[in-house]
């Protein structure tokens, strides 16, 4: 129940990736521009990163139950309130509700599950995450034909009360199942596997989240995740235009690909914390840049539109399975302790990264009036990251714990 719970919590916040579906009957039924009503969205990921940094020593300090109560009053507020903000054309007030509100929201939410199920999981952490994160990636695939389903009947400001309602209940439901296991708590025959790596989970003193904010190896990883975000969510901005430019692909397959990249995102979440179980944390991220360098420099050639989807969709699983690696890389490197507040303060990489993604590949597109240009850029960092990937390895062997040397009795 408890991880259903997670479940059913990242299902409903992850509705914040259907955003797009709802432009064109927003600019409809007012008088605001595409870039206005899409910088709503950007605003709620910008304050999803920074609420998830704060409300994610609430979670360690407090219990999940407490965090995901506020997530079900501010994510369901601001989506009805989003609602009231249509009705009455303010664009002010819909910056605060979806974009302020719903994101505080977002990121309560987000940090709520995590880490309590890698507690209730630590045999599996990687699926554990997995199953939660995974939530948050397919969320689009339940909510575009519900939400579209209501706009036809009810119209676009119903819809968001609707929505805001149902997201309240659900979440608040789902909240009050979440609780962390007794202090102690191992299942039954459970050994923890004695892991180089696993540094922090051998030693008698776990890291504080200050005491991580102090170390090389955060802020290496949180560059691996920033430029993995910045990457993956400039191509989800523009999937679909640059398939049709690259390949000649038509509209109708350009939205069709972008409905089966959320499975591939969503998947991605699953699968690759789930492989990381069995190859550890440090060589999972340094295939998902591998992969990245190479599947974006094919972009910048390929004109085949089937091998442009295959790149595309194998891209998105990297860019999922980040999200749902990098709190278990945490566990295995600060211990679990405090993992709900460094997985916040690692998630304001997730808020800069919807900043600086979309705005980056706009520079370099303008610049070279080209989208494939941008692909070779996104390559160079993801070398950067590629090599920090590496680089974190020797960082991890100076906290290993080390054997007492062995003392001859010679006589």
């Amino acid at each position: 129940m408890i991880a259903l719970a997670g479940i059913f919590i990242h299902l409903s916040i992850g509705s914040a990736y259907a955003w797009s579906i709802f432009s064109n009957p927003i600019q409809s039924a007012s008088t605001w521009s595409e870039s206005q009503i899409s910088f709503a969205f950007s605003l709620a990921i910008f304050c999803l990163g920074f609420s998830a940094a704060f409300m994610g020593r609430i979670t360690d300090k407090h219990g999940p139950r407490l965090t995901g109560t506020i997530s079900a009053i501010f994510f369901g507020a601001g989506i009805a309130l989003t609602g009231w903000a249509i009705s009455v054309q303010s664009l002010p007030m819909l910056y605060l509700s979806y974009g302020l509100i719903g994101g505080i929201g977002l990121g309560t939410g987000y940090v709520t599950p995590v880490s309590t199920m890698m507690a209730w999981f630590p045999d599996r952490p990687g699926i554990a995450t997995g199953m939660a994160i995974m939530g948050f990636g397919f969320a689009t695939l339940i909510t575009t034909p519900i939400a579209e389903a209501l706009m036809a009947s009810v119209g676009v400001s119903n819809t968001f009360y609707i929505l805001g309602v149902s997201y309240f209940v659900i979440i608040l439901f789902s909240a009050q199942y979440m609780e962390k296991p007794p202090i102690g708590w191992v299942p039954k025959g459970f050994v923890p596997k004695n892991e180089p790596e696993v540094a922090s989970l051998h030693d008698e003193k776990m890291f504080s989240a200050s005491d991580a904010l102090r170390t090389k190896r955060f802020w290496m990883l949180w560059t691996m995740l920033f430029i993995n975000i910045t990457c993956g969510i400039a191509l989800i901005s523009v999937a679909a235009p640059l398939a049709e430019k690259a390949t000649g692909m038509s509209a109708v397959s350009a939205a069709t690909m972008v409905a089966i990249m959320g499975l591939f995102n969503g998947g991605g979440r699953f699968i690759w914390a789930m492989i990381s179980d069995y190859i550890g944390r440090p060589n999972v991220f340094t295939t998902f840049f591998i992969i990245d360098v190479t599947a974006l420099v094919i972009l910048y050639f390929t004109k085949s539109p089937v091998l442009f989807f295959v790149i595309i969709c194998l891209l998105m699983t990297c860019y999922g399975g980040g999200f749902s690696s990098v709190p278990i890389y945490i566990r295995d490197m600060f211990g679990d302790k405090v993992v709900a507040s460094i997985h916040g303060y690692i998630l304001t990489a997730w808020a800069l990264a919807g900043m600086v993604g979309p705005l980056l590949l706009s520079w370099v597109t303008d610049m070279t009036h080209s989208y494939s240009a941008a692909m070779l850029v996104f390559a160079g960092l993801s070398c950067v990251a590629l090599a920090l990937s590496i680089a974190i390895r020797s960082e991890n062997a100076k906290y290993a714990p080390q054997e007492s040397p062995t003392i001859l009795n010679v006589k």
